[in-house]
């Protein structure tokens, strides 16, 4: 029987540690073919810029185990790298794709900004099931990852939610899961579905334009206990639980459209 095809790709580049430990994490659960970009690509969203130019160079790595994977670094984002894989690279229709392991969390009202998600998104619309990882770092540590890094927790987690996809479908209008892990987490840590909050959780800082910076800078907030309890930042910041957000393709608004309708032609 033909294996699962598993399509992993990440918005922190080819080298990134995070990318390869989920390429470890689910190597024995199928035929794992890499397509991710060629450097740093963090905050891209779902951006398609005309500047990259698609180029595409290919290789094979050996992974722990001995398993062998084809991989292609993309002059291109997230999103597009996706696109690439789709149209041009695999060889079937993939059971699942894997973003990730994320340099930092992706949570909140931000996760639109988030390379990470944005790939995740880009499968989801080509209809195939897509998971986005992210493992909780220092904002220092968001575009470089952390030299002694851990990525234990994090593999055992997108191993445990890849194999359950894997497995079985998620219902409709699960399009993709965001799973967020914190830094001190372990493989017993326990996890839950949480909503995205509404409330910022990074916050943009003016820039520094005395100093000859004219790009805002961010930081994380500090008082993350004030956000919504059932939310993706609580379980993450004050329960310090592995946060997993069902994500939805339909960005449609959830209010009553009689409701809407009303306000919208001034009778409401």
């Amino acid at each position: 029987m033909e294996k699962p095809l598993i399509v992993v790709t990440n918005d922190d580049g080819v080298e990134s540690a995070g990318l390869w430990a989920a390429v470890e994490a689910v190597a024995p659960f199928g035929e794992v073919l890499v397509v991710a970009p060629d450097r740093q690509w963090s905050a891209a969203g779902r951006s398609m810029p005309r500047t990259v130019t698609g180029e595409l160079n290919e290789q094979q790595r050996e992974v722990y185990g001995g398993d062998v994977v084809r991989v292609y670094s993309v002059d291109a984002t997230p999103a597009l790298c996706v696109v690439h894989a789709m149209l041009e690279l695999v060889p079937r229709q993939p059971a699942l794709l894997i973003s990730g392991i994320n340099f930092g969390e992706n949570v909140s009202t931000e996760i639109t900004i988030s390379g990470t998600v944005g790939a995740a998104l880009e499968a989801a619309a080509f209809g195939v099931p897509a998971l986005a990882v992210s493992l909780e770092m220092t904002v220092a540590e968001h575009l470089t990852g952390g030299e002694a890094k851990d990525y234990t927790a994090a593999q055992h987690f997108t191993a445990l939610f890849a194999r359950r996809m894997l497995d079985r479908a998620l219902p409709y209008d699960v399009d993709v899961l965001n799973v967020n892990v914190p830094d001190n987490a372990t493989p017993e840590t326990p996890w839950r579905l949480a909503r995205l909050s509404r409330q910022r959780y990074f916050l943009p800082l003016e820039p520094d334009r005395q100093n000859g910076n004219g790009r805002p800078g961010y930081t994380v907030r500090d008082d993350p206990h004030r956000v919504e309890p059932d939310s993706d930042v609580w379980a993450l910041r004050v329960a310090r639980v592995v946060s997993v957000t069902p994500l939805s393709l339909d960005m449609t608004s959830r209010a009553d459209w009689g409701e809407v309708e009303e306000r919208l032609r001034g009778r409401g």
